[in-house]
């Protein structure tokens, strides 16, 4: 029953919908093989991200990407990749879904942040991993709020961009 609601969903999208929708789906395969071949250093650095210090107030591009606003693009992303993952959870953990999406994101030149945190549970630790454009969460949003940011990798700002508001 669920392929068929699927299927129907599918139908009654638009055709950027569909190709975004179809984009995730790829960049999520790809995530997931590249965390399973490749140290997360060198997958940073394929997407373009680089590390930034985020200790403390820093002067660099974390700070300015939080005060970026996203497009209604960005949100769009955010909507494909969550939705894609819904159907396949087993296989789009969240630093999968936050890879995908900072893929996407990269290949339309809009800046991000992707954010690994740890958090205690009951038996050791935690840890989860968010993708954020300017003040939006645009995955891993669910209980981010509880993690604690070790480290996190900013997409470069292209030339191009405007500065933010």
């Amino acid at each position: 029953m669920r392929l068929a609601n699927d299927w129907r969903m599918w139908r009654m999208r638009s055709r950027p919908e569909r190709w975004l929708l179809l984009e995730a789906m790829v960049g999520l395969f790809l995530g997931r093989a590249a965390i399973g071949l490749l140290p997360f250093e060198q997958v940073a650095s394929l997407l373009g991200l680089a590390p930034e210090n985020v200790s403390g107030v820093t002067p660099g591009d974390y700070a300015l990407q939080l005060e970026w606003k996203p497009s209604a693009v960005a949100v769009q992303i955010g909507w494909a990749v969550r939705t894609v993952a819904a159907r396949v959870p087993e296989h789009a953990i969240c630093l999968v879904q936050t890879l995908a999406g900072a893929a996407m994101l990269r290949r339309r030149d809009i800046p991000c942040t992707l954010s690994l945190g740890i958090a205690r549970d009951g038996t050791g630790f935690a840890a989860h991993a968010w993708l954020r454009c300017g003040d939006v969460i645009l995955t891993g949003a669910g209980g981010h709020d509880r993690f604690t940011t070790i480290s996190a990798f900013v997409a470069a700002r292209a030339a191009s961009q405007p500065t933010p508001v």
